[in-house]
């Protein structure tokens, strides 16, 4: 903004020698009440000059005194000042008395401030002013958009000015043109002309304008509903991917041994922090203009991380346990216990930060109410592209191809030569392995502290369940489906109910189907 309003500066130095600022329009910017200096401002900008311009910034600035019936701008070192009207410098006077601001006369000058920005080379400037006086409307800036509009040529600036010009007409004392502000406004379905209709039908008294104003409001409700139905979805399809994520690796574990691992959470956890260690290393150790490219590092040790840490869980403790789940329920929960100690003294109980990179900054701006954040986007992706490799790699590898063997009849497996330690001790690495992928994409999103993985563990555990045991597809609608109805009915009767309305639907359908939505296929399945 001000560097604008500097290149606005030079060019009325140049042009506007005609239009000098006078000592009466100068003392009605600083003293008086608050309507009048309001007025005064508003007439200022009309027809703005070098020595208006650089009063209303030091206004801003705070940086104007008045001594002597004369409005001084004060310098930088805090002694010397240069009047106002006539650029004179001069000593501050002893006696200078501080030029006053409320809230409202601060909110009015930064909204001047911005309009001055109506006239600036830089489209986006233009662009953003125009939006600023919509969303701070006033009928006496009417003639300011006019002369803004008789100029611009850039049709998304003329429509922001043009709905600018409807908000300032909303306050008009003519009923006529209340009417024709709120057809207007009724064509811009945006959050902002939302809370503007909301205000001027709390304060309208004519009976022939209300109708108008209430028609206008439905209207833009109903534009900005498609938009709050849309972000339900997406927020849906986000849980749902997230959930996916944690969840592959435990059906992989879950369905192959019979192992219910409830330190799958602090596996994840163990990705988010080596995520963490990979920020640091890249954030100390190396250019800053690679920092953006830390997370594609994290990835793999991420997952190699995670894998190593499964595998001697395996190796250790779990290989004596098979065929004992609720024995590798209680070791796990021990497990999961000694890691989150693990991380606490390491790194500390509380929550460590970890950036986005900025390329997942910002978002995707579809509707006005409507904003895809980049990193729930790339979340969705990295979950289609880890369910796209988990699945060429079960169908089309050796490994897979044991895996499904050992899950359908481990015996049998055995029997044709299959080594069935090493098969189990792979997948539940790679299974791990997963976790920490998704521990990796959920720092991304969330916070990474020691008890991360106790948010996601049963819910993960409801997807591996209602999806069948050992069945990607399964999980796959098992867990969109959660997510998306999670958030559908938070929507509707709040997070809480929520979630009891889903684990009831869940225990309900286990009644009906114990083997999921798809049931596992094989011999030991039918036995």
């Amino acid at each position: 903004m001000l560097r604008h309003l500097c290149a606005l500066l030079l060019l009325l130095l140049a042009t506007s020698a005609s239009q000098a600022l006078t000592q009466s329009e100068a003392l009605a910017l600083v003293q008086g009440e608050p309507d009048e200096r309001i007025a005064a401002l508003n007439q200022t900008i009309l027809a703005p000059d070098a020595a208006s311009i650089a009063l209303l910034q030091a206004l801003a600035n705070d940086s104007v005194r008045l001594a002597g019936g004369q409005v001084l701008l004060v310098q930088a070192d805090g002694s010397r000042a240069r009047n106002a009207v006539s650029g004179q410098d001069l000593t501050l006077p002893a006696d200078a008395e501080e030029v006053m601001l409320n809230n409202r006369l601060r909110g009015e000058l930064e909204t001047a401030l911005a309009a001055l920005s109506l006239f600036d080379a830089d489209p986006n400037a233009r662009l953003a002013a125009a939006q600023a006086l919509g969303k701070a409307p006033s009928e006496a800036r009417l003639a300011l958009l006019d002369k803004a509009l008789a100029k611009e040529d850039v049709p998304a600036i003329q429509a922001a000015l043009q709905l600018a010009r409807a908000a300032a007409l909303l306050g008009s004392e003519l009923p006529a043109k209340r009417i024709q502000a709120a057809h207007d406004l009724a064509l811009a379905k945006t959050p902002a002309t939302e809370l503007l209709l909301n205000e001027r039908i709390s304060i309208e008294t004519d009976p022939a304008v209300k109708p108008a104003l209430e028609a206008a409001l439905r209207k833009v409700r109903e534009g900005l509903a498609w938009g709050e139905r849309l972000g339900q979805l997406f927020t849906g399809l986000s849980l749902g991917s997230i959930l996916l994520l944690v969840a592959l690796g435990l059906a992989i574990c879950y369905g192959l041994m019979g192992v219910i691992n409830m330190a799958h959470g602090e596996l994840m956890m163990i990705g988010a922090y080596a995520t963490y260690l990979v920020q640091l290393g890249f954030r100390h150790y190396l250019p800053p203009s690679l920092f953006d490219y830390y997370l594609l590092a994290a990835l793999p040790l991420a997952f190699a991380a995670s894998a190593a840490v499964g595998a001697l869980m395996e190796g250790l403790v779990l290989r004596w346990l098979y065929g004992r789940p609720l024995e590798t329920l209680l070791a796990t929960w021990g497990i999961s216990l000694v890691l989150m100690q693990t991380v606490r003294s390491l790194f500390g109980a509380q929550n460590v930060g970890v950036e986005n990179p900025a390329w997942m900054s910002g978002g995707l701006q579809l509707l006005p109410n409507l904003s895809l954040p980049w990193n729930r986007l790339f979340i969705i992706l990295f979950a289609g592209l880890v369910l796209l490799g988990v699945s060429l790699l079960i169908q089309r590898t050796r490994l897979g191809l044991f895996v499904r063997g050992v899950t359908q009849n481990r015996r049998m497996a055995a029997c044709t030569g299959v080594n069935t330690a090493r098969v189990d001790r792979y997948a539940f690495a790679l299974g791990s392995g997963i976790a920490g992928l998704a521990g990796c994409a959920l720092s991304q999103v969330g916070n990474v502290g020691p008890d991360l993985g106790q948010s996601y563990i049963v819910d993960a555990f409801l997807v591996v369940v209602l999806g069948g045991v050992g069945q990607l597809a399964g999980t796959v609608y098992a867990a969109l489906g959660l997510g998306l109805v999670n958030k559908l009915l938070e929507g509707q009767m709040g997070a809480v109910l929520a979630k009891i309305a889903v684990l009831l639907f869940i225990i309900v359908f286990i009644q009906k189907r114990p083997q999921g939505i798809f049931a596992m296929k094989g011999r030991s399945a039918e036995s």
